[in-house]
């Protein structure tokens, strides 16, 4: 027979003993006292026989200690184990509701003092705010209860237990239960109690919840008050003090809804709150309110009778050294770079964050998507057999989940929806949540994403849908079938608003295409946005052997079953730094559009926010002739309305003759706001103003002679045709580089390429190049011819056991005083993939002064590539090397600076050589990447620390990069963005900086 012990942990039950009904988490004035700090801690690879550490005189003198909140495998360097992170994969088997023997248990103790006057409470309750998985509570040796729930709130009624003076509490964590199925989000599986545990006193005559629906119609609030509290409670007393309004209820029959004149709306881009206070014979509740009204009228998500497009990010709790453990601070800057980078919506994936989180995004302003602590992601893995949300014996747990979900949280304006929860499969416990939620709030809709035919939500959700599936499921199509539904399941699912629950996967130097997205929202009002996978990385801060410090992913602590480094998949690196997705999000979403019309001298300013105009906007204006500011000043824009638009005259603008005349506008911050300072930039234009130049021709020449190659030409210096010095320090190249070190982008072997026609089902792109040798590319030099002012090299380029080639004729020559470089490069027939680029490479060996910095006139400042250029603008920039590349968690493809006109590479400051370039006979200008590292060098690696030692810079010209795409975990390179193999050519002049 199982021991108990195993049964416990097996049992589908939410909770059990004196464990108390969810209710709001609120700011009252009742007496609490904070029982974070150090706990006395002792950790068993399995479940204890018995509970005897609950008895109050256990000697717990030889046990360890540990803070409160935390997660005890990010607890002293390993002793009580290492984090494990899935995507999918349960790391246990799968045989529900059991869970291995081998289950590792925390237990807890601490002592704590009750003040004398908490004698006359009429309860004393403790309250846990998150322990993962399930845990089992004991005061002064006697079992209170027990849960399970690890991102829930749970209350335990201890008054019988507890004491004046000096208790003693006891906590048994089990990192594996039943609950565990119910918890297989993507993410670190993180044991321990890792948010906060409060004491609190209820006094006799207090205020047991309270929920306050404040709605808005043209210039009106009003209030549906629900007030949980015995009679003894009343009066009771609302006041919101700047509307005048003092409400008192004698009676619990009293409660009626009332309603304010004269309100500011509450909204993501205006969060208005006002200060509210619900007083009681014995207790007073502090809350903040916004007046808004949720409603889906037809296939629109309104609030306040206009409608959202949310431009959202998933985001889960995480910390490179406190994982899932909540800090205020970094929240609120969290919260107010989102702000910064216009985002204006957040889903909680998977599960509810700190409560505290939710009051910022009131405060900031955020549209949230409040999601239940709910994935069974792993039953994936053996067909869906055995999932739990359509077996009955769980239907408890999960209507607890939910209750306990919106009962925390119902008070907060920026919560204008309720998921159930993600990747749990369909089935009628999740109907059961929907039918429950349905019932309890008739103010905000349901979203679930896999309802695909919509039995039980309001809204339709998909996750990584393609570009042109998303533009069938926002037209009328009736012909087009939407994925798994019938047509009559399709044409109920497009009645309803679409939502891209999760879209743009970011892992590592990607998304692409982010743009294509934002066009359909404008051009279909069914489609209301998305939230981006995801929004941060979750590397662990650790350290190699030697000490290198380093941010950790699946794997790197020896768990048996692991996916990697899918984890860092953010728009944010561990360490807080931007990623230049983010900004391209930034410039995609942004919330003002500039039209130009050269001919009329005009720019159109669409204001396309939800309700704020502009007038807490400038619009500031500046003139570059070739990167260089030659003038500025403000735009004098009229006040523009929410979804209007207007037109101003441009400034006037002196047009070089010999330069690039370049006009930026940008939309700035009039003045300072809680998340960002006067001056932020939100919205930006550019406007090529240039006189045309045409390029100079290529000059012909007949009298080629066959050489040695070994001669200078100017700056340069060759040997046997090859180059050996440029501007007297030794250079090696062009060689041609058609490989570049994968992106995990690249590395994905997905089968979603159905917008791709440059892509293998089920086989990586990054698998094709390695198939076809391009990254180890062999030459045979074919000949070798001079004038006296030139040196040409065919040469054949291809990979052993390839039949697949590529010529290349270089050509260096005088052209007046200039040193010019023309690459001419074509592919063989037979080559069947696309290419990653099509560049040419130069070593740049340090000797006695490193190539460490650059200059370029280009597309800057950040990287970018084909399909993600639109936070790029033309402008003269400088780096240092280290500072071209991003610090991707995974070592890959990065740096990449497109349409650059002129390159300057620097030595401790000085210039070294300066390249110009020069377009192809279609316009089109090659990109750069400058680095430390060869992209050979950079695909070997796993990790940043893996990188070897370097005593050369390496330069890069690229003809062309392949696009970036999402197939990480979405759709592939659009075929606009794909390089497919073709002929190219590349012209640069030369010279000593």
């Amino acid at each position: 027979m199982p021991s108990q012990n195993s049964a416990y942990v097996s049992d589908t039950a939410p909770g059990h003993g004196a464990l108390r009904a969810a209710r709001s988490w609120l700011h009252s004035d009742a007496p609490s006292r904070s029982l974070n700090g150090d706990w006395r801690f002792r950790l068993s690879a399995t479940v204890p026989p018995a509970a005897d550490f609950a008895a109050e005189r256990f000697d717990d003198g030889d046990w360890d200690s540990i803070p409160v909140p935390s997660h005890w495998v990010l607890q002293g360097d390993g002793a009580y184990g290492r984090p494990i992170y899935t995507n999918v994969q349960f790391p246990f088997p799968i045989d529900p509701p059991h869970v291995p023997d081998e289950n590792p248990t925390g237990d807890y103790r601490r002592h704590f003092d009750m003040p004398t006057d908490w004698a006359g409470a009429e309860r004393v309750v403790l309250r846990f705010d998150g322990v993962e998985s399930l845990f089992r509570l004991w005061v002064n040796g006697e079992e209170i209860g027990g849960a399970s729930g690890s991102r829930l709130a749970h209350e335990f009624d201890v008054t019988s237990s507890v004491r004046p003076g000096d208790n003693v509490v006891a906590v048994r964590v089990h990192q594996w239960s039943a609950a565990s199925y119910l918890e297989d989000q993507d993410q670190w599986w993180l044991p321990g109690i890792f948010r906060d545990v409060t004491l609190i006193a209820r006094p006799a005559g207090g205020i047991e919840d309270v929920w306050l629906r404040a709605g808005y119609e043209r210039g009106r609030g009003r209030v549906e008050a629900e007030i949980t509290a015995d009679a003894a409670a009343f009066p009771v007393t609302v006041r919101i003090p700047e509307l005048g309004v003092e409400q008192v209820w004698a009676a619990p029959a009293d409660v009626v809804p009332f309603d304010v004149d004269a309100v500011e709306p509450w909204s993501a881009e205006q969060p208005r709150l006002y200060d509210v206070t619900v007083s009681g014979a014995a207790e007073s509740i502090a809350l903040r309110v916004g007046f808004r009204t949720v409603e889906i009228r037809g296939d629109r998500f309104l609030v306040n009778g206009r409608r959202v497009v949310f431009h959202g990010m998933n985001r889960h709790e995480t910390h490179p050294e406190r994982g899932r453990v909540f800090d205020e601070d970094h929240a609120r800057e969290d919260l107010a770079r989102m702000k910064r980078f216009n985002v204006n919506a957040i889903r909680t994936s998977h599960y509810p964050p700190h409560p505290r989180l939710l009051d910022l995004a009131d405060e900031l302003g955020f549209w949230v998507v409040l999601e239940c602590d709910l994935e069974t992601h792993g039953f994936d893995t053996v067909d869906w057999a055995g999932n739990p949300s359509d077996d009955p014996a769980w239907r408890e747990a999960y209507l607890d989940r939910v209750q306990r979900t919106l009962e925390r949280d119902k008070n907060h304006p920026s919560v204008v929806i309720w998921s159930l929860g993600n990747e749990a499969g369909t089935g009628g416990n999740l109907a059961a949540m929907a039918a429950w939620v349905h019932a309890r709030d008739t103010g905000r809709p349901v979203h679930y994403e896999g309802d695909h035919t919509g039995e039980y939500t309001d809204l339709y959700s998909r996750m990584y849908a393609s570009v042109p599936e998303t533009e069938r499921i926002g037209s009328d199509d009736s012909r087009s079938q939407l994925m798994n539904c019938t047509p009559a399941q399709s044409a109920r699912q497009r009645t309803k608003p679409f939502l891209l629950c999760e879209y743009a996967h970011a892992m590592g130097n990607g998304p692409g295409a982010l743009d294509q997205y934002e066009a359909l929202v404008h051009a279909y009002p069914r489609l209301h946005g998305g939230f981006v996978w995801e929004w941060r990385d979750h590397g662990i801060l650790t350290t190699t052997a030697d000490g290198t410090p380093y941010y950790a992913y699946g794997g790197d602590f020896g768990e048996a079953v692991h996916d990697g480094n899918f984890v860092m998949d953010g728009m944010l690196l561990s360490d807080d730094v931007p990623t230049p997705s983010l900004h391209e999000y930034k410039a995609v979403v942004q919330p003002v559009r500039f039209t130009f019309d050269s001919d009329a001298d005009e720019v159109a300013i669409t204001n396309l926010r939800h309700s704020a105009d502009t007038s807490d906007l400038r619009f500031v204006w500046r003139v570059e002739h070739d990167g260089t500011l030659v003038d500025s000043g403000d735009l004098e824009v009229p006040v523009v309305a929410a979804g209007e638009s207007g037109r101003v005259k441009l400034p006037s603008a002196t047009v070089a003759r010999d330069a690039e005349t370049w006009l930026t506008v940008d939309a700035v911050l009039a003045s300072d706001t809680a998340w960002a300072s006067a001056g932020h930039v939100i919205a930006t234009a550019q406007l090529d103003r240039s006189a045309r130049r045409p390029a100079p021709g290529v000059s012909s020449r007949t009298d080629w002679r066959h050489s040695d190659g070994t001669l200078t030409l100017g700056i340069a210096d060759f040997v046997d045709g090859s180059l050996v010095r440029l501007a007297g320090r030794p250079v090696t190249g062009p060689r041609l580089e058609l490989f570049r070190a994968p992106t995990d982008n690249d590395e994905a072997a997905s089968d979603e390429v159905e917008e791709s026609d440059a892509a293998v089902a089920g086989v990586s792109q990054a698998a094709l190049w390695r198939a076809d040798g391009l990254d180890r590319l062999t030459v045979r030099r074919v000949s070798v011819e001079r004038t006296a002012e030139a040196l040409r090299t065919i040469s054949k380029v291809s990979a052993a056991n390839s039949g697949s080639s590529v010529t290349v004729e270089t050509v260096w020559s005088i052209e007046g005083d200039e040193l010019e470089l023309r690459v001419e490069i074509e592919p063989s027939r037979g080559w069947r993939t696309v290419w990653p680029r099509i560049g040419i490479r130069f070593d740049l060996p340090d000797g006695t002064a490193p190539v460490d910095g650059a200059e370029w006139f280009g597309l800057g400042p950040l990287e970018s590539y084909p399909d993600s250029l639109r936070a790029a603008r033309t402008g003269r920039f400088s780096s240092t090397v280290g500072d071209l590349s991003v610090d991707y968690a995974r070592p890959q493809e990065t740096g990449h600076r497109s349409e650059v006109r002129q390159l300057t590479l620097t030595s401790t400051g000085t210039e070294v050589l300066r390249l110009t370039t020069v377009p192809d006979t279609r316009g089109r200008r090659p990109g750069f990447t400058l680095s430390r590292h060869t992209p050979q060098q950079i695909a070997r690696a796993e990790h940043p620390f893996e990188l070897p030692g370097s005593t050369t810079s390496h330069l890069i010209v690229d003809a062309a990069q392949h696009g970036l795409g999402s197939r990480a975990c979405g759709p592939d390179v659009w075929p606009e963005f794909a390089l497919r193999p073709e002929s190219r050519t590349i012209r640069l002049r030369v010279s000593a900086g």
